[in-house]
């Protein structure tokens, strides 16, 4: 309490989002700003999107977010020495002056998502500021931490939604639909369609107005779980204030730019599709789709998940819709001590029911791998013999509630996008100061 009688207690603080000298590459040394990006490095196939990558042009940024070499500190020091290499051969260079970086993807079928890159604060999750829905491994989190250590960079933007009130007298939105008439710092279009644009916000006024009103909010991880909490575990080693004190995010306000949510397949390896389906006997219903195709498949899959858990097997050269479990069996594996809501997840069912007590397959990467490409994970499955498991996508209204309720769902539950393509802007922690 002051002389006065009132508290001296800090008031709450909210998103603070700073801006930064953004590291680019210089168009005119790179084959084409296209051929340096990467979808992020989660997203990237292994081992044959990887090195589709590292042959679009010997710059591409997966150099440096999925470096190659015999032992993890290998290849963080092999990521470490290209980026000094190439920030001292100028093909990255950085921005003059601080700012933030409001950024567009334009897809070919008319949609359009605009949000603003910038180092926003990292919180402590006590704070309900950026909110997880989704559990983490900690040995991603701690490979990420040694490339993040080793390059002293965050090399890929995270993807946080808010929701704006949906005015046209909002700040931001404003600011960006202003921002996107003017010509940008960048633009290019990826071999995936999508279009890609960028400009700098460096008025301090602009950056002040935003920052007033994202104060106001709280972020939702779309995409970047690990990274967050890599965030969160290297601010914990360095004494505040330090540039480790914030992380490079994309915030994007879902009132006005709705975001995309796809599902995320599983692959099973080792479980031949006779196999999974048998053991559903009696406890599923599983019905074989003759004659159909993917597409065909999904739209099966889209009303029986509505009306209840719903899963697709394939990898034997057909669809087989799995739904319809016996309630008993839920009772028996599904945990109690989560709300209604995350216990119908397809997602908790699928690990909690089919994953641990039907199929007994253990969450280990060498026996299940995270395909975000339904094609890619029927294709895998019908060549490595094992099951690929299609998942329906949950609408964003129910993993924000559960998120607001501090309930994370099973990892790899959605896919928000689009994502943001690594490659278009860095942050190098030695260009702020306190480092």
């Amino acid at each position: 309490m002051n002389s006065a009688g009132h508290s001296t207690a800090k008031a709450p603080r909210g998103l603070e989002l700073t801006p930064f000298r953004g590291l680019r590459y210089d168009p005119d040394r790179v084959g084409s700003l296209a051929a340096v990006t990467s979808p992020p490095y989660d997203v990237v196939v292994r081992p044959d999107g990887l090195h589709h990558l590292q042959s679009a042009d010997p710059y591409n940024i997966v150099r440096l977010i999925l470096p190659e070499a015999g032992t993890p500190a290998a290849r963080n020091a092999q990521a470490a020495g290209t980026l000094r290499r190439w920030r001292a051969e100028g093909v990255l260079t950085a921005d003059p002056e601080p700012g933030l970086y409001v950024y567009e993807q334009r897809d070919g079928d008319g949609m359009v998502q605009r949000g603003v890159i910038g180092a926003l604060r990292v919180s402590d999750p006590g704070e309900r500021l950026v909110l997880p829905h989704e559990d983490v491994m900690p040995h991603i989190v701690a490979d990420r931490a040694d490339l993040m250590r080793a390059t002293s960079a965050n090399l890929e933007p995270l993807l946080l939604t808010y929701r704006g009130d949906g005015s046209t007298a909002a700040v931001t939105a404003g600011l960006i639909e202003r921002t996107a008439e003017r010509r940008p710092l960048l633009a290019t279009t990826t071999e995936d369609g999508f279009h890609h644009r960028l400009w700098s916000v460096t008025d301090s006024a602009d950056t002040a107005a935003v920052q007033r009103e994202l104060a106001g909010h709280q972020a939702l991880i779309a995409d970047g779980h690990h990274r967050w909490a890599t965030y969160r575990r290297l601010r914990a080693e360095h004494p505040s204030p330090s540039p480790w004190d914030h992380g490079l995010v994309l915030l994007v306000d879902t009132a006005r730019y709705p975001l995309r949510v796809r599902a995320i397949h599983r692959l099973l390896h080792g479980l031949p599709v006779a196999d999974a389906v048998a053991a559903l006997d009696g406890l599923f219903r599983v019905r074989r789709l003759d004659g159909t195709t993917l597409s065909g498949a999904l739209d099966a899959l889209a009303p029986a998940a509505s009306a209840g858990n719903a899963f697709l097997l394939a990898g034997d050269g057909a669809f087989h819709l799995v739904d319809r479990p016996d309630p008993g069996l839920l009772a028996r594996t599904v945990p109690v001590d989560r709300p209604a809501a995350w216990r119908a997840l397809d997602a908790t069912v699928l690990h909690a029911t089919l994953l641990d007590h039907v199929w007994r397959v253990p969450d280990d990467p060498a026996r299940i791998a995270y395909i975000h490409d339904t094609a890619a994970t029927v294709e895998k499955a019908e060549r490595d013999g094992g099951t690929a498991v299609l998942m329906h996508p949950v609408r964003e209204d129910v993993v924000r509630d559960l998120a607001r309720e501090g309930v994370t769902m099973p990892r790899k539950s959605t896919s928000f996008g689009p994502k943001p393509a690594s490659g278009l802007v860095l942050r190098a922690l030695d260009l702020e100061p306190g480092l």
